[in-house]
């Protein structure tokens, strides 16, 4: 798709008032946010705040983050944990370490617990045996805390799914990165773009909630963007991320940091006049806390990657960053939050949204059969 980029300088009224309105952007309309700077982004983001508070108020979700095995099967172009990276130490946490992080955090006061890992073989290259270990992790996990969980396994198999949602599994975390069919092939190398988008279907059918993913500064365009926010409508995402991609050390993809964020900060924006009763992170992956300001302000919800100091835990673009200093916590983030005008959700409040979603997607579903 090329884009027309005459008059994109400036948002006009009446784009921004459609979509408060919740009515269909046209094409065009949606490429001319993306693409906003200065006082055009600015309104833009003003619009979006008002649309978030139109479903959540002023109450944004936290969530920890257990990043729990770096071990990985793939060679994804982009990710420090890839396969063939043999020069960066890896480790896989016990179910009792897992287990003592996600107490940790549920103490702390986050409202949703991220099980996440590398495709690791352990788990899911040993048949029953390995995913037995990991929905039993599951299970000890909802168990103990109570806390609404999402995983994050990479492509399981469909059995391995259902078993970890009846284990207590709410929501499948499971990122495309990109729906150009073209970019993805150059960023997860020799994976299977239809398999991973099926599994995300199946995951809703079974009535997980759904996290859909984009990358930010891998040779994509507002065209892409706009590809993506058509296809994340189409899956009904309960939950939308962007992130700004941080180049990694030993891959190909290796190189100086992006400039800033205004890309991903608009993408933000836009999810959130698209799809306003979604959940939309502010990630501490990408420039930590002191990054969070700016994606609330375009319209985030949660507050994602939360991660407990001396856990021996990481992140996945800024791997070690800002955790033993203990600044990627619970406690770090509710004063910028008050800064804001804007308060942490309660974990009952949390479950009220998460019910309004599972509503909108079953609405979806019939929907689609009809």
């Amino acid at each position: 798709m090329r884009i027309d980029n005459k008059n994109m300088e400036a948002i006009p009224d009446k784009v921004l008032d459609k979509a408060l309105a919740e009515q269909a952007l046209s094409a065009n309309e949606i490429l001319q946010l993306l693409t906003a700077e200065g006082a055009a982004a600015t309104a833009l983001f003003q619009a979006a705040r008002t649309a978030r508070s139109k479903y959540f108020a002023n109450k944004i979700a936290l969530y920890g983050f257990i990043y729990f095995s770096t071990h990985c099967r793939n060679d994804c172009a982009f990710c420090l944990y890839r396969r063939s990276n043999r020069g960066y130490g890896r480790y896989r946490k016990s179910g009792a370490e897992i287990v003592a992080a996600a107490k940790a955090l549920a103490a702390s006061g986050v409202h949703c617990l991220d099980l996440t890992m590398g495709e690791d073989p352990y788990f899911l290259d040993r048949g029953s045996e390995g995913l037995d270990e990991l929905t039993a992790i599951v299970g000890e996990v909802k168990g103990q805390t109570d806390l609404p969980l999402m995983i994050s396994p990479g492509v399981a198999p469909e059995q391995a799914l259902k078993a970890l949602h009846e284990a207590g599994a709410d929501w499948y975390a499971c990122y495309q990165e990109t729906h150009n069919r073209r970019l993805f092939a150059a960023l997860r190398l020799g994976q299977n773009y239809d398999r991973r988008w099926r599994l995300k279907q199946y995951a809703r059918s079974i009535g997980m909630l759904v996290e859909e993913g984009l990358l930010v500064g891998v040779g994509d365009e507002a065209a892409d963007a706009l590809q993506s926010l058509q296809a994340m409508g189409e899956l009904a995402a309960a939950q939308l991320r962007a992130m700004t991609f941080a180049p990694q050390a030993n891959t190909p993809m290796a190189g100086p940091p992006a400039a800033d964020c205004r890309r991903e900060l608009n993408l933000i924006a836009v999810m959130r006049l698209v799809f306003p009763w979604t959940l939309i992170p502010a990630s501490l992956d990408c420039q930590g806390v002191d990054g969070l300001k700016a994606r609330l302000s375009a319209g985030a919800n949660c507050v994602t990657s939360l991660i407990p100091p001396q856990s021996g835990l990481q992140g996945v673009s800024r791997a070690t960053a800002d955790i033993d200093e203990g600044r990627r916590d619970v406690a770090s983030v509710l004063p910028i939050l008050a800064e804001m005008g804007l308060r942490a959700a309660t974990v009952g409040e949390y479950r009220d949204w998460l019910t309004h979603l599972r509503g909108r997607q079953a609405a979806a579903k019939c929907k689609e059969a009809a």
